[in-house]
Parts: C-alpha cells; structure tokens; sequence
C-alpha cells in the first residue's frame, strides 16, 4: 500500500476554512497517514502570522510595555478556529505555560516554534489523528546543527507506534532539552525528515501554488506549468533565483530517492508538479528560465593567457582575500570574466582592479555593471542540437546585447548575461522561442 507524508503550509492551515480543505485532502486519500503543519499564516493581505504576533509579545515583555491585548489576539485566533471545527482540545494550559515562559525569558527559537505547536495540537484532535511532537524526534547538537542519523532513528522507532498522526514543523529540540528551530526551510525540513524516516513513496508538499511555473508569471504571462522536474533541474533553478523549495528541505527526501509533488490546497484537482531523482525522458526540451539582476562582471584580458600556469587559481584567490563570493568564470583562449553580485563590488572598482593588476599583469581590466543573469534549464537541452543557437537567436530578434554565455559541462543549463534593463525582454524571448 501507497504510503504518502504530507506537509501543510502557513496559507493551508491559517485559519477553520482552510483547516477543513485539508481534511477533506486527507479524507480521500488513505495513503496520506503522517501529516506536518505549520503555524497559522495570514488569513488576509495585511493579516499577521501567528509567529509575528508571538515576536511581538516577546518585544512588548521586553520593553515592559502592555502585552496583553495582543497575547489576547492569539488566543482568539486558535479558540475561533477550535470553536468553528467544533474540536474539543483545551489549549489553555499550553497558553498559560507559554506565557509565562515567555515572561521567563524564553529562547527566540522557543517562542518562533509555539505557533507550529499549538496548530498541530489542534489538527490532531480535528483529524482523530495522534499529536507527535517535533521536539521529541528531531535532534540537533549543542551547536545547533541538525544530527541526521539519530533524527531518521527518532522519528522511524516514534512512528512506529503511530498509524496516523500530526506533526509540528519548523523545531527540534537540542540535547540540553532547549528547542532549536530550521535556521531556514521551516516546516518543509521537517516534512522531508518525516517522509525520509517512514520510507514514504512520496512527499506531498501542500501550498497555494499549483506546483512551479515554467517562468515568473509578473514576468511572462499565463507561463506553462511543470509537469515534472528534476532534482537537479531544479537546484539550477533555484540558484539563478526561482522562488523553489530550499535545498535543505529538499536533501532527505533526495537522498532516498523519494519524489516530492508539490500540490495546491485551494486546488486539490490540479496535479502540481512532481520532482524526481532523475529527469523523465521525453520531455520538454527547457524546464525552466529563471534569473537574477545586478551582477558586475570583471573582464581581464592577456596576451598568451592560457599558455600560464595557474592564472585562474590565482584570479579566484584575489577575491577571496577581498571576500567576494563568485557566481561564474566563464573564459576563452585569451580572456577570463569574473561574475559576482554588485552588492560586493560596488565602491570597490579601483581595489578589485589595482589586486588583479599586481598580482596577473593583465594587457586590460573592465568592469561592467547592471548585468542580469538568466539561466535556461532542463536535461533535455544535451540531447537536443541547436538549442543554443535558438536562445542566442530570440534574443537577437529583440535587439538584445549579449554580455556574457556560459554553459555547465552538464550541458543541463544555458546562462546569458544581459543588461539589467533587458531582463524582462530577455526572459519572455527566451520563452516564447521554446514554449510557445
């Protein structure tokens, strides 16, 4: 039998409305049997997360100011939801405990974690599911780093014991018994932890989005969705800025093989989108244009450069005693390109040029700005001729200057420097030549 994990974010579970959607998502599949959740998101545009408000009682204790109104606002917001799903968990003497650990001067990491707490509480008794907490399953060491091993053997001997249950996102606890959350990722860590653990077939990630689009759709209008996608193809992604589930949510689940579909709570029907191990054959030739603006590129050119030893080694060890991180080297037979973030450069022109010149004796350096980086994507660009000359052809049309092309030795991705004010242009061009 099918068993599934399925992990709830902040939208999903914000409010008694959204909470029933997802019983009835649960209710019609029998293979979904561990659930995740997060704290409740906002309900409305200028709505507040119950984790915000919990921060700001924190601030108000600490600055001694009137707390009270807005701890009361937390907990009308879980009783409402208790009240309309008609459960019959008391969380009263959680919020007292809460309260005043929080007046005890409780961790931060602590008081971000009792959102996810209380919610998962609250769902369990809703679904007639068992409440797991995180903190009894998911360990860190002292220093705070997540202890993989002994949490997939925590969480597999707990589970055992649970046919059903509901788990809180986003925490773990560390030895000393203090509660440590996911620095980043949150609850979607937790899910893939979770999945990983119990050798789930598949790892539901339930949001409210339909799965990833083939381009920002701000950018591109109505883009194609991805049907299917690979770990890889989307770590590509994720790199050159599409908004993408974090690399540590997605490492468990990865490294078991376990495929992760991410699903729309608003739109159980719509099937998401689907990441695998390995990338379907067969497919689109692109999976996806993702990028970024404000780069600055250093371009050095040399006589005979490549005929001297160690040019490039030592190129990179000047930035990184200027502790600029480097996004790309792309270079040809007598030149090589530095790609970094402006955000490291700027104001730094002349130390940057006056290093490389001491150090390289270079014939030039220039130094370009408001360089934006797209990168195309998908596995089955390297089986595929003219794929390149297709891209660098729908920007031609458009009178776009190139300033710089670089291609992975994986041949999985095409990335095109262009000029900050063309990226918008660029993207769709890039796209209405392979999609549409």
């Amino acid at each position: 039998m099918t068993l599934k994990v399925a992990k709830f974010g902040g939208s999903s579970v914000a409010d008694a409305i959204q909470i029933e959607k997802i019983r009835h998502i649960i209710d019609a599949d029998e293979a979904i049997r561990y659930v995740v959740v997060s704290a409740p998101g906002k309900r409305f545009d200028k709505d507040s997360k119950v984790t915000d408000l919990l921060y700001s009682v924190k601030t108000h204790l600490e600055y001694d100011l009137p707390y009270e109104q807005l701890w009361q606002v937390i907990v009308d917001r879980f009783s409402a939801v208790a009240h309309n799903l008609g459960v019959t968990v008391d969380l009263s003497k959680d919020f007292d405990e809460i309260l005043e650990n929080m007046k005890n001067d409780a961790s931060i990491d602590y008081i971000a974690s009792r959102g996810e707490y209380l919610n998962a509480k609250l769902i369990a008794d809703y679904m007639g599911y068992d409440f797991v907490d995180s903190a009894d399953i998911v360990i860190f060491d002292q220093r705070g780093k997540l202890k993989a091993e002994d949490t997939n053997q925590a969480i597999a001997e707990m589970l055992k014991a649970h046919d059903h249950a509901v788990i809180p996102g986003f925490y773990g606890k560390k030895a000393d018994g203090l509660v440590k959350t996911f620095s980043r990722g949150g609850s979607d860590i937790t899910g893939a932890l979770v999945a990983r653990a119990v050798n789930a077939d598949v790892y539901e990630n339930w949001t409210d989005v339909s799965g990833f689009l083939m381009a920002d759709p701000r950018i591109v209008k109505d883009p194609k969705p991805i049907s299917s996608i690979s770990y890889m193809e989307l770590r590509e992604l994720s790199y050159m800025g599409a908004s993408v589930l974090h690399e540590d949510a997605i490492y468990p689940v990865r490294a078991s093989s376990i495929p992760i579909n991410i699903r729309n709570t608003n739109r159980p029907e719509d099937p998401g989108t689907i990441i695998t191990a390995e990338p379907e054959s067969g497919g689109d030739v692109i999976k996806g244009i993702a990028g970024s603006k404000d780069f600055t590129v250093v371009a050095i050119y040399k006589n005979q450069m490549s005929t001297e030893r160690g040019f490039i080694r030592r190129l990179a060890g000047i930035f990184e005693d200027l502790d600029i991180p480097i996004e790309h080297i792309p270079s040809g037979v007598d030149t090589v390109s530095v790609v970094a973030a402006t955000r490291y450069i700027e104001n730094r022109s002349e130390e940057i040029t006056a290093a490389i010149e001491a150090q390289l004796h270079p014939d030039s350096v220039e130094i370009h700005d408001d360089i934006a980086l797209i990168a195309t994507v998908g596995c089955g660009m390297s089986m595929q001729a003219g794929v390149a000359a297709k891209l660098l052809t729908a920007l031609a049309k458009k009178d776009i200057n190139i300033r710089m092309i670089d291609q992975g030795s994986s041949e999985m991705n095409i990335i095109v420097g262009v000029e900050n004010k063309d990226f918008n242009t660029a993207i769709e061009a890039i796209y209405d030549a392979f999609v549409s």
